[in-house]
């Protein structure tokens, strides 16, 4: 048997790992690499692998990272099912055609560049899928229940587990039997922070033979729930009401907005926010939250409650979705009072960009980053403190204040990491730490060695090992 890291691997995006075994060959992920020219490059780049070879896909959730290539793969020549959740199934009919509509529109416009601009050379990169091939993707869909045994092939058995970190998010169990042998792999998917709101807490796994455990926060704590609320709290109040100013937070549409819409009906209901005015500039949010709350069996006790007394409280919160282009630009002539809740998270598409063009020069205004950014993107280089930076072709000073609020983040930080690592009985014979930038994967690898006295490493990109 043996395991090859095409993504993930030393870094944050691009989620693919392939398991191939005595006449099997099967993807767990199949994430876009996210961060700038070179992300683009890889995601165009060729596969070490023909997908009309591979079997199946199992799908840890729904987020572009993990998932963002599916059509890419489909298009290309892979026709087997694509197993995840029930709730991951729903979620990728809107993920998906959302990026396949950014990538035709960034194609586009680059189109129309070198159109402007005659004397311009070189070709455009062509696209990396059409809507109509994300459509068609969606077909391959099979969605399965948490706790279900999955029978995806004569020699491979699956089970999904609750990973607390997104709707339909999970932890996926893999039995590989290869001449008389069977081996248990365990790939830990996008674990969730212990106790946040929305969704369920991460399921405690006791055996493995072989672990591929994430690593994004494993080099540092998050701030604990009620400092991050108390300085969400000062932030607000200190942008709305004494520099009379707008607040923009780039939130990724599926799991940071909703828990953001939580924390704000939940702050204006205990009284310590008067009540605000929330813009949520993100089609795709709007339908992520519709499916959300449509999937009230896998919501934590405290959302349910909250969501029904949400809807006989209105005057909580003046919440609005907006649709059209044109409802978005109106809101850019809002000068003070409002929040704008806006995709994408680490600010390198979508409605975002056009919101931090207009608000990033205006001192009395406020950014608020509650997610992780990636190396290479726009929103990490405003969390590493640039001064000017570009947007739309354009240079930007950045004068609006920039608060980084971790504790808000739906990865499990390094305690948790450790906790969930607790629950299992025995040490896995080899365990593979991925999903984090090389320093901190390394880092959480060593600490996970000299804590538990497993077997660890952290894999560089393509490496392929022998299990």
């Amino acid at each position: 048997m043996k395991l090859t890291f095409i993504g993930a691997a030393q870094e944050v995006t691009g989620s693919c790992f392939l398991v191939e075994a005595e006449g099997v060959r099967f993807l767990v992920d199949c994430g876009m690499f996210q961060g700038g020219r070179e992300a683009r490059e890889r995601n165009l780049a060729a596969w070490p692998f023909a997908p009309r070879d591979i079997d199946f896909v199992l799908l840890t959730h729904a987020h572009i990272d993990h998932s963002g290539l599916l059509p890419r793969l489909c298009a290309m020549g892979f026709g087997g099912p694509v197993y995840t959740t029930t709730a991951t199934a729903d979620l990728l009919s809107v993920m998906l055609l959302d990026s396949a509509f950014i990538q035709e529109g960034d194609w586009a416009r680059a189109q129309r560049k070198q159109t402007r601009q005659r004397g311009r050379r070189g070709a455009i990169a062509p696209l990396l899928y059409t809507v109509a091939q994300a459509e068609a993707s969606l077909e391959q869909l099979q969605g399965v229940a948490y706790g279900a045994d999955l029978q995806a092939h004569a020699s491979v058995r699956c089970r999904f587990q609750d990973a607390g970190h997104i709707l339909g998010s999970a932890i996926v169990e893999v039995w590989v039997s290869e001449k008389g042998q069977t081996r248990k792999l365990v790939f830990s998917g996008d674990l969730g922070q212990p106790g946040r709101p929305i969704v369920r807490d991460p399921t405690a796994i006791a055996a493995a033979d072989v672990l591929l455990v994430e690593s994004t926060y494993g080099n540092r704590l998050h701030r604990s729930l009620q400092a991050t609320i108390d300085e969400l709290v000062f932030v607000i109040e200190d942008t709305l009401r004494r520099r009379q100013g707008n607040i923009i937070i780039p939130a990724f549409a599926l799991g940071r907005t909703q828990e953001l819409l939580h924390l704000l009906v939940d702050l204006c209901r205990q009284g310590r926010l008067p009540r605000l005015q929330v813009f949520v500039d993100s089609p795709m949010a709007n339908k992520v939250t519709e499916i959300t709350w449509r999937h009230k069996e896998f919501l934590d006790d405290e959302t349910r409650a909250l969501l029904s007394l949400r809807h006989s409280h209105p005057e909580w919160l003046d919440l609005r979705f907006t649709r059209s282009v044109e409802e978005s630009m109106a809101l850019n002539r809002i000068k003070a009072g409002a929040i704008i809740v806006s995709a994408s998270g680490m600010c390198d598409a979508g409605r975002i960009k056009h919101h931090l063009r207009h608000h990033l020069g205006r001192p009395e205004c406020a950014v608020v980053i509650i997610g992780f950014q990636a190396a290479g993107t726009l929103g990490r280089r405003l969390v590493d403190g640039d001064k000017r930076v570009r947007i739309f072709g354009e240079e930007i000073a950045v004068r609006a204040g920039i608060h980084t609020i971790g504790g808000l983040s739906a990865h499990a930080d390094q305690a948790a990491l450790l906790a969930w690592l607790e629950g299992f009985a025995e040490a896995p014979s080899r365990t593979f730490v991925v999903h984090g930038e090389a320093q901190t994967a390394c880092g959480f690898a060593d600490l996970v060695a000299q804590r538990f006295g497993w077997n660890v490493e952290a894999p560089a990109p393509g490496t392929r090992v022998d299990l």
